[in-house]
């Protein structure tokens, strides 16, 4: 049996009580003391953050430049990757040569580079299809020492406003990388 991975997060989810488990790979916090139901409650009311970090990262980049990179990309996704205006990201699917879906991802246009976001489970495979499907000025690099949160629940605005006050001046899609040491 293959050990499993940790993300970045792994020390402070083991020192804050939680229950971890194997998921795609990762050991991963299935809950905390407070427990589950507590835990949706809180997340249907308010917010909860949940550790994605291993879901996979993806940078894309050209020696032809960004628009090179984007249509690239889009000989591997059915969607307008070229039309993504920077700072947003949308929704794509990566599709074999029979138009069949092997996989689904978000694509952000960060105004130098794509970033993509691959589910876990598919990762490896979704990389090695990049890898092997895209011209050569294409640079596809994966990030793996960086976290991946999601904050979801109706009041998660309010809360991430706390400390990114920007954050209330986003729409639905738009993307905004956030450093936190």
């Amino acid at each position: 049996m293959t050990e499993l991975q940790r993300t970045p997060l792994y020390d402070f989810h083991v020192a804050h009580g939680g229950k971890m488990v194997g998921f795609a790979g990762y050991d991963m916090p299935v809950q905390y003391p407070a427990g589950v139901m507590k835990e949706h409650l809180h997340t249907r009311a308010w917010a909860g953050l949940f550790d994605v970090s291993h879901m996979g990262q993806v940078e894309l980049t050209s020696t032809e430049g960004l628009e090179a990179a984007m249509l690239a990309l889009e000989t591997l996704v059915p969607v307008s990757v070229a039309g993504l205006k920077a700072d947003r990201q949308r929704y794509g699917i990566f599709t074999n040569e029979a138009g069949g879906i092997l996989d689904d991802l978000m694509i952000a246009n960060t105004g130098d580079h794509l970033f993509l976001v691959v589910n876990a489970a598919c990762k490896a495979d979704d990389i090695a299809h990049m890898k092997a499907n895209l011209p050569d000025h294409v640079t596809v690099t994966e990030i793996t020492d960086r976290a991946l949160l999601a904050l979801q629940g109706p009041k998660a605005e309010i809360a991430l406003a706390r400390l990114v006050p920007h954050v209330t001046d986003m729409r639905f899609m738009d993307s905004h990388r956030v450093e936190v040491n």
